[in-house]
């Protein structure tokens, strides 16, 4: 009996070296196809609304609106941060009704921490009850004098809070948290990771002034983000722009004293608190503008820099490549002056 050979199409054509460029040009090209199928569907979407007690406005480019989405991730914030949330995370740790932490609310303090500890102190989030009391907070202001402030400077400072098994230790119970000058930020930045997750690639995140841009706009070109002019006009709705920096891939936040201020016995007392001496800052810094890679480091360093000065701002930017700065102070003549990171595409 004779067997039969059948010979197999591996083995009649084998393997050649010359198989795998074509295999990789034939993959490309599947990539490259879908790809551009998916961009012939993908349309801008736009979405606006309030959170945080601001304004938020939105723009992505994707085949699907996904305005809920955005929704679900801004309400998870307000749950976690915000202190005109009475039932949120830190309203329930200010009022001393809780000690837990969540996920959101660890990552703010984490970084927090660090900027503090970067800043020498510039940044930190205890400083509530000073801004309360100077009657910028969240509560009615109080007779301030160097006795009361004196009194509210032994439970203001980040070395008096600890957190332990997702837990936050206070040394007094008196502490209080105040996320606001990061809150936006990460509330930009968590938008923008949702995008990313669901293969959004070109869009703009804006709450409260504080932006995130990732791609290219609606024009097919780079994100162009103005700095308003300072104004010392607390109820001025238009602001003129002082120049407009165009970013790709990266946040930018702003911080001033030039719209948050009231003035008593002839003295201006700006919302700035210095949280080391316990009083508004006294610097020339009218705006502060910091670009960095997420929009929750910018925002902690534009308020920093706020506190720290422009000489001292500066010097820190010197030390933290990572950021680039847009400082527009008040010189020595009185008029306003403009000092920025070297880099920076400006175009008014």
């Amino acid at each position: 009996m004779k067997w039969l050979h059948l010979e197999s199409d591996y083995s009649r054509h084998p393997f050649k070296w010359w198989h795998i460029p074509l295999l990789i040009l034939l993959i490309g090209g599947t990539v490259w196809i879908f790809i551009n199928q998916r961009s012939e569907y993908e349309k801008w979407q736009y979405a606006e609304g309030s959170i945080f007690g601001t304004i938020y406005h939105i723009s992505y480019k994707s085949m699907n609106n996904i305005e809920d989405s955005i929704l679900n991730v801004l309400n998870d914030v307000d749950s976690s941060l915000s202190i005109f949330n009475e039932n949120s995370t830190i309203s329930k740790i200010n009022s001393n009704e809780s000690n837990s932490i969540d996920v959101m609310l660890s990552k703010v303090l984490n970084a927090s921490k660090t900027v503090c500890e970067q800043t020498d102190g510039a940044f930190d989030i205890t400083v509530a009850p000073l801004v309360n009391a100077w009657g910028f907070g969240f509560k009615n202001s109080e007779d301030i004098d160097s006795i009361k402030i004196d009194s509210i400077l032994q439970f203001v400072g980040m070395d008096k809070i600890k957190i332990n098994n997702n837990k936050i230790l206070k040394s007094d119970k008196r502490i209080m948290i105040d996320c606001s000058a990061i809150a936006k930020g990460f509330g930009v930045d968590m938008v923008a990771e949702m995008f990313l997750r669901n293969n959004i690639h070109n869009f703009m995140v804006e709450i409260g002034g504080e932006v995130r841009t990732s791609g290219k706009n609606n024009k097919d070109q780079p994100w162009r983000i103005g700095i308003n002019e300072p104004q010392d006009n607390v109820t001025s709705e238009s602001q003129e722009l002082q120049n407009v920096i165009e970013i790709s891939n990266l946040s930018i936040a702003t911080s001033g004293n030039y719209r948050n201020y009231y003035i008593k016995d002839n003295k201006k007392y700006a919302h700035t608190i210095d949280p080391k001496t316990g009083y508004p800052v006294q610097h020339t810094i009218l705006s502060s503008t910091v670009i960095a890679n997420d929009c929750m480091t910018a925002d902690a360093y534009a308020t920093a820099f706020m506190v720290l000065g422009l000489e001292k701002s500066i010097l820190l930017l010197q030390k933290h490549k990572e950021l680039k700065a847009y400082f527009i102070y008040s010189n020595e003549d009185g008029n306003n002056s403009v000092w920025h990171s070297n880099g920076l595409v400006l175009d008014k």
